[in-house]
């Protein structure tokens, strides 16, 4: 069984179920995962739009289906007699999930592991009862779960094999197929997967984004997700002031001159094209003022937690606002000096993320547990 929960996790479950079938092809994968999981290999029992919940309020209100979820799943387990079960992220249902199913005796793997040094140490004890092998992506992961004597094994980050691997379409060619005007700089606002994410984030968002249009004759472009309904955004397009493009995100990271992006793995993909940014996040303020009672890190976004210092601006909650946020964009737009110094920290940033491969060893990861608990 395997299960992701969102759209990053459809991506790298993919890849390493591409990469697990080259050391077994007989395998059969079971649970959930999005489009690219399915395509392949996966037995979806349900799809990754189903369980796009954010926060502790929209948890709680959709907590009848999630039981029916996890009802259902585990029943599969049974009924299959599936003895292994990689968890891909998503920590609110796979944590819970993993304690559920640990009765029937499953071997569980979690790969892109939990955020304990984001959320404090005390889940650690919860890992080490529940979770046979975890996989990390950061070599600073792989060092906080050894101390913590927990079997951990690290396999780079496969944002850059997927970058690396991928065929990009010329910038001649996407600006005329998309009609953008070859003469004006792209600013890019990626205002995330979700739909409650999109509500908080993107209507100061775009009013920044308007401003900074005028004032520095950009054109701007609005990254809509795959799992996102267009009609979404045309509210706020009546004088079509920005271009929406679906997909074609490294296109976009790769061509654009600036970026307004919420915090998440879209960050990270930003760092590694360096693409000077800053970070946007905003959520419901029960579950921003619980998350701010257990996050122990200062730093949300994923790139300054890498890096261990504060590369990008971040702009939280009550700070999301489009005055904040056209003047942080401004600080590197009005001087060169700072846009080239931000590039400068990203490009460093990329060498902690070593070299690609990480599917491919996250899969040998699990193919030698996987027979090591045959073996047993």
């Amino acid at each position: 069984m395997i299960i992701a929960g969102e759209a990053s996790g459809d991506l790298h479950g993919a890849a390493l179920m591409h990469e697990y079938k080259k050391l077994d092809n007989s395998v059969e994968f079971y649970g959930i995962g999005g489009d690219k999981m399915i395509a392949a290999g996966l037995n979806s029992i349900y799809h990754i739009n189903q369980m796009a919940f954010l926060g502790f309020t929209e948890v709680i209100k959709h907590l009848p289906f999630i039981k029916k979820v996890r009802k259902s799943l585990k029943q599969l387990i049974i009924d299959n007699k599936i003895n292994t079960v990689i968890l891909i992220d998503y920590p609110g249902f796979n944590l819970n999930f993993a304690a559920q199913i640990k009765e029937l005796n499953v071997k569980i793997i979690y790969y892109i592991s939990p955020q304990l040094w984001a959320w404090g140490e005390k889940r650690i004890t919860k890992i080490k009862k529940l979770i046979d092998k975890v996989i990390v992506l950061f070599p600073f992961e792989e060092e906080f779960y050894k101390q913590h004597n927990v079997n951990v094994a690290y396999s780079g980050h496969p944002l850059i094999e997927r970058i690396e691997e991928y065929n990009f379409i010329p910038k001649s060619k996407f600006f005329e197929d998309h009609n953008l005007d070859p003469a004006k700089k792209i600013l890019l606002v990626m205002p995330g997967s979700r739909l409650q994410e999109i509500d908080k984030i993107f209507p100061q968002t775009i009013k920044a984004a308007y401003k900074i249009k005028e004032k520095f004759n950009m054109q701007i472009v609005v990254a809509c997700s795959s799992n996102i309904n267009e009609n979404l955004f045309s509210k706020f397009n009546n004088d079509n002031e920005f271009k929406l493009i679906k997909g074609y995100t490294y296109e976009l990271l790769k061509y654009s001159y600036f970026g307004i992006i919420k915090s998440g793995t879209s960050t990270l993909e930003a760092a590694l094209f360096e693409l000077p940014f800053i970070v946007v996040y905003s959520t419901s303020l029960i579950t921003y003022y619980i998350g701010r009672m257990l996050i122990k890190i200062k730093n949300i976004a994923l790139v300054n937690i890498v890096a261990q210092e504060n590369i990008v601006y971040e702009l939280i909650q009550h700070d999301v606002n489009q005055e904040n946020i056209f003047n942080k964009c401004s600080y590197y737009l009005n001087n060169y000096t700072n846009y080239l110094e931000i590039k400068k920290n990203l490009s460093k940033l990329k060498h902690k993320l070593g070299n690609s491969g990480a599917s491919a060893n996250a899969a040998k990861i699990v193919f030698d547990t996987i027979n090591e608990i045959k073996k047993a």
